[in-house]
């Protein structure tokens, strides 16, 4: 066993916790998980409608930019506390550690909920898409196809016993397909922007002043200023998986520094590879009416058929896509894994006996993926009732994931930033404004993102992200009076941490004492 190893499975005995989990993966493995999550070319695609309906060219560029350099901002402030508390419980244990002693349990418990549906809500969102991409390389050679919903459900639920066959049997190749998603993507992207550029032709691209500058929010029914603010939801979604790769914190060898930088770096990656990929597309952007026209309401396949000439053409970009949609899916389900897995430990899930076991012969929560798994299969039932449930599903996970990541950098705040000021990732005499601008966007990102993408409103086109997140807000608030409020005290906590409550989980108290540090 290596001395880092050593060190950093000494280090998370401090923190309360025996390691369960070999640490095999690298720094540039989470950089590729966290960047596969994201998946900037492929989440830009199957949410391309939405800034196509609210401003168009200036939403599509520079919404991602703007929003790009919040996510850097809000990684930065993450990867100052992982820093410090290096954990797979990520935000949820860090709620808990930067907290006082009488709010330290309800702080954690709020957070990791959010964390939990925020992670498990991406995941249902990135493999439902991908099932609606699919589908929609059909229509390339039928115009009039549009798939029913049943069999948009089904191929949902192929696309995600893929996700967990791979997450379940395929640990041991996980460091190279995280590694080999970085390759795919990069590869991918230029592939995509030589093809359209070079096979567009001068008659068929727009000039510099429309991709850089047009702005046309009529097809939204919002107020023209406002949006561009709605309309950023694309970006926001895309860019909202960074801080789930924290819960691979016990399989990194230095996690305290790997995956920190990973958080960071994989943010500026993908704004880098968002802008390199949207900027051919706008050039080379067919009739805008006549995508949002597209039956499968994924657009992305038709402008690589009338770019290259011929349904084939098409589906050979396209297929690029979906390969990023596998690396995609799969890493979102190993994160939202392990973060079911680490809050089930502290018991604070129903049913936490079951889902926090690692299997000795898999080494993976293989518990916690199935119910991951179950979750979004369950979830994807809701297409039956909306048509606009994907546009649900992305408001739900950003809100979510965004809400979990803003509570511990408020809560670092609120207590002087104490707990950072020796951070190995510090943000120093930039950290309070930097936090501040976060938070400010957190709230009104949950706003925004409850809001249709455009009026008027529907029962088939209400983004019904609201009600499923008051839905497992009841779930939680009847687990919390009905057990958790007597028996959960949050994450155990060592004793050399200041100001916070030395607590005991209540998986630990009943089943793994030596888990603890009492």
């Amino acid at each position: 066993m290596s001395q880092n190893k050593d060190t950093a499975d000494e280090a998370l005995a401090r923190m309360g916790y025996q390691s369960e989990l070999p640490r095999n993966l690298s720094m540039l493995s989470i950089l590729g998980l966290s960047f596969a999550i994201m998946a900037a070319p492929f989440g830009l695609s199957t949410t391309l409608t939405i800034t196509l309906t609210d401003g168009q060219a200036v939403s599509v560029i520079w919404g991602w930019v703007l929003v790009t350099l919040i996510s850097t901002g809000i990684a930065a402030s993450l990867a100052e506390i992982c820093a410090v508390y290096p954990t797979a419980g990520g935000v949820y244990y860090w709620s808990a550690m930067l907290s006082t002693r009488e709010w330290a349990p309800v702080m954690s418990f709020i957070d990791g909920w959010l964390t939990l549906v925020g992670n498990w809500t991406v995941t249902l969102s990135i493999n439902f898409s991908g099932a609606q991409l699919i589908l929609s390389a059909i229509s390339l050679w039928r115009e009039d196809f549009v798939a029913s919903a049943w069999l948009t459900v089904v191929v949902f639920w192929g696309v995600m016993g893929f996700s967990v066959l791979v997450n379940v049997f395929g640990k041991k190749y996980l460091d190279l397909v995280n590694k080999v998603c970085i390759f795919w993507t990069a590869a991918s992207v230029i592939a995509i922007m030589v093809t359209l550029l070079v096979m567009a032709g001068d008659e068929g691209r727009r000039d510099a002043k429309w991709v850089f500058g047009h702005y046309d929010a009529s097809k939204s029914g919002w107020p023209s200023g406002w949006a561009f603010f709605v309309g950023l939801l694309q970006a926001a979604y895309t860019l909202t998986g960074y801080g789930m790769v924290a819960s691979m914190c016990e399989e990194v060898q230095n996690p305290h520094r790997e995956v920190p930088k990973a958080i960071v770096l994989s943010v500026v990656a993908a704004g880098l590879t968002g802008v390199a990929y949207l900027v051919p597309i706008l050039f080379v952007l067919p009739s805008v009416q006549r995508l949002l026209d597209e039956p499968s309401g994924q657009p992305v396949g038709l402008i690589f058929k009338l770019v290259t000439g011929t349904p084939g053409g098409g589906f050979g970009l396209l297929f690029l896509l979906l390969g990023v949609l596998l690396f995609a899916g799969t890493g979102a389900l190993t994160a939202a894994s392990r973060c079911t897995y680490a809050f089930a430990r502290d018991g604070a899930i129903p049913g936490f006996r079951l889902w926090r076991r690692v299997n000795p012969k898999l080494d993976v929560p293989v518990y916690a993926i199935l119910l991951s798994a179950a979750v979004d299969c369950l979830l994807g039932l809701i297409y039956f009732g909306s048509d606009a449930a994907f546009n649900s599903f992305t408001g739900v996970a950003t809100i979510c994931l965004s809400t979990s990541y803003g509570l511990p950098i408020l809560i670092s705040m609120i207590r002087g930033r104490q707990a950072v000021k020796h951070s190995g990732f510090s943000l120093g005499r930039f950290g309070y404004a930097i936090n501040a601008i976060t938070v400010c966007w957190i709230v009104l990102a949950v706003v925004l993102f409850c809001m249709p993408v455009s009026l008027p409103v529907s029962a088939g086109s209400m983004n019904y992200a609201s009600v499923v997140f008051a839905g497992f807000a009841v779930i939680s608030v009847v687990w919390y009076f009905a057990y958790a409020r007597k028996h959960f005290t949050g994450p155990p906590v060592g004793e050399e941490e200041s100001g916070v409550m030395t607590g005991k989980a209540v998986d630990n108290v009943e089943a793994e004492p030596e888990k603890q540090k009492s």
